[in-house]
């Protein structure tokens, strides 16, 4: 398969060199990387030139969870048959990883395959959970079939590390231009009601995690809780997680609770953060237009258009 990989930069620092050997290390597979930055201030530019990365540069006013990749995609895409989407602060794991995730498109209706996320060296206790639980080593494939038992989570991919069929990221129109985050999840579920099957690689890993504050998770699920408001129809045609928030909390106690206790206040807070940023994401209509920004992590997504 001919892979065009697409990485959205913005500062990337010392970390992005790496992420580049990381790349050039894969086997098995033609890649042709390319990275659309929004203006970096430091070197991300200079060292995407050392390692021969097509570079576009865009204003960071201008950038769009879904509208950048498309752009990036209709800029390069052509005669190439897979699509991958990375961003700057996911690492490779092994030089196997894109290989693996590559080949579960053997199955010919399989247009999206997302890899696992291993937590950063440097993750603390609730970031290592959080990838524990999202991420697990098996294999699977999801299809319409599946969402009486998997609900939402049957359309669960992840841009950090997803590669989607090229042939019918375009026959769908790829990402949504005008949806705060989870664009990934938008298209996923447009596969899945096309007919199509959602994978995950469980042994296509790279490094991926964030060390969160209380206030920074409250942000982003602000952002989630508007995502979910704004394309209901989501959760309309695949319900609801079926419990998964619960699940999660449990399963992060017992792991707190063998690992890392002193954490557990931190987590209460953090978990009760989630909880109200999420359901204010869902009734932001009901809040002032000047502090909707304020809650919000993506703060662009509300001066690009008249909300």
């Amino acid at each position: 398969m001919k892979v065009i990989v697409i990485v959205p930069t913005r500062n990337a620092g010392f970390f992005w060199k790496s992420w580049c050997q990381s790349i050039k290390q894969q086997k098995g597979v033609d890649i042709s990387v390319c990275n659309i930055d929004s203006s970096s201030k430091d070197s991300t530019i200079d060292v995407s030139q050392i390692f021969d990365f097509h570079t576009k540069v865009i204003s960071p006013a201008d950038f769009n969870h879904g509208g950048t990749r498309n752009c990036a995609f209709e800029k390069w895409h052509d005669n190439r048959d897979v699509v991958i989407f990375l961003t700057q602060d996911s690492l490779l794991y092994t030089p196997n990883s894109i290989e693996n995730l590559l080949y579960l498109f053997k199955d010919l209706d399989v247009a999206a395959v997302c890899g696992r996320q291993l937590p950063h060296d440097d993750a603390n206790p609730l970031a290592k959970h959080a990838r524990l639980f999202n991420y697990p080593s098996s294999t699977r494939v999801m299809s319409k079939s599946d969402i009486e038992k998997y609900g939402i989570k049957t359309a669960f991919v992840s841009n950090s590390f997803t590669a989607y069929r090229a042939s019918v990221f375009k026959e769908l129109g790829g990402f949504p231009e005008d949806v705060i985050l989870s664009e990934d999840m938008h298209l996923a579920a447009r596969i899945i009601l096309a007919g199509y099957k959602v994978a995950y690689a469980g042994n296509a890993c790279v490094k991926h995690s964030h060390n969160y504050t209380p206030w920074q998770e409250f942000k982003r699920y602000f952002d989630i809780g508007v995502f979910h408001a704004t394309e209901s129809w989501i959760q309309q045609e695949f319900g609801g997680a079926g419990g998964e928030g619960k699940r999660f909390i449990i399963s992060e106690f017992k792991y707190l609770i063998k690992n890392a206790p002193l954490w557990i206040p931190r987590a209460c807070i953090t978990n009760l953060c989630k909880i109200i940023g999420y359901k204010l994401g869902k009734n932001f209509k009901k809040i002032p237009k000047y502090l909707r920004p304020k809650l919000s992590m993506h703060k662009a997504y509300w001066s690009q258009k008249v909300r």
